[in-house]
């Protein structure tokens, strides 16, 4: 208690001196000029740019909103900045409510003008505020009645695993989505991207969960989706023993090649390549290229692959053929 009480005489000392009495006069005197100077710089007037809500309320259970059911408006303001200040800080700006039925339309879509944006503002600001511009030009939502389409989920942006390394599968969770639209819309989406992946240096197995690309005019349910990327290492390989094979050959013709079979070199992944084999590739040699391109070897032609695997070669391009009747 006296230690406290000795503490407490020894500040009011140090403040109250002679020295530190003007300084404390001083500081008053600044903050009353800071006082006077705040007020009258909140005096003036001013413009300020600030974002207001706009909602879509009494949406019918069939209707389905195709596009976002609030969105934002940028409204510029004019006023004291003591009333500014009151708009940006406080709690006088709320949404603007837009009731769905006083817009319906049969085509789907409705655009709210500015100006009729300008006058639901105006119900909620002070008398003395003025609307100087609002942004964008006008509001616009469309909608349908259910009508929806099934389409697939792929993957879009850069995507890249470390040196010797590549992706082997791309799995989506779930694979499809339902889109909502008018059918003009329906009838051109195929598929639908996700928002723009970027990653890079991995070499395990990557899961993304991301959004979808966003469409004026189109929902998407869900409007998230996983996507898994495998990877595997990748691997020079080859394959022995394929067969050559004929095509649009003449009806009680044959075609032999010398050699009758043939190797490919690819790249692939370890994994992959374990599970392939001589019959998964087609080598053809061409018979009417035959007969457009006569000469002594025919050109041989990869015409299936599987899937997985890159940088596919023929380790011989032409061969000795001969042809014979069955």
């Amino acid at each position: 208690m006296g230690r406290g009480r000795s503490i407490y005489y020894i500040v009011r000392n140090f403040l109250f001196s002679s020295v530190n009495r003007e300084f404390l006069v001083f500081l008053f005197f600044l903050a009353l000029s800071g006082v006077f100077w705040l007020m009258m710089t909140l005096n003036e007037t001013y413009e300020k740019e600030l974002k207001i809500p706009v909602c879509i309320m009494n949406v019918p259970q069939n209707v389905v909103l195709t596009s976002d059911a609030t969105d934002t408006i940028r409204v510029t303001l004019s006023d004291k900045g003591f009333v500014l200040l009151g708009y940006m800080y406080g709690d006088v700006l709320r949404p603007i409510k837009l009731n769905f039925k006083n817009y319906m339309r049969t085509q789907g879509s409705v655009s709210v003008s500015a100006a009729e944006l300008q006058r639901l503002a105006y119900q909620q600001l002070s008398a003395s505020t003025k609307i100087v511009g609002v942004k964008p030009d006008r509001f616009e939502f469309f909608y349908n009645y259910g009508l929806r389409k099934r389409v697939p989920v792929r993957w879009s942006g850069r995507v890249l695993p470390e040196h010797l390394y590549f992706i082997s599968h791309v799995e989506y969770r779930p694979d499809s989505v339902d889109v909502y639209a008018s059918q003009e819309r329906l009838d051109s989406i195929s598929v639908v991207y996700t928002e723009t992946l970027n990653y890079a240096n991995f070499r395990d197995t990557l899961s993304v969960s991301c959004g979808l690309q966003k469409m004026k005019g189109v929902k998407c349910v869900p409007e998230k989706v996983g996507v898994v990327f495998y990877t595997d290492v990748l691997t020079e390989a080859r394959i022995d023993n394929i067969p050559v094979r004929g095509i649009n050959m003449p009806e009680g013709k044959v075609l032999r090649t010398f050699p009758a079979k043939v190797a490919v070199k690819f790249v692939t992944g370890v994994s992959q390549f374990r599970g392939l084999s001589a019959a998964d590739f087609t080598v053809v040699v061409d018979y009417n290229d035959i007969v457009a391109h006569p000469s002594d070897k025919c050109t041989l032609y990869l015409k299936s692959v599987p899937e997985g695997i890159s940088r596919v070669a023929l380790e011989t391009r032409m061969v000795d053929y001969l042809i014979e009747e069955e």
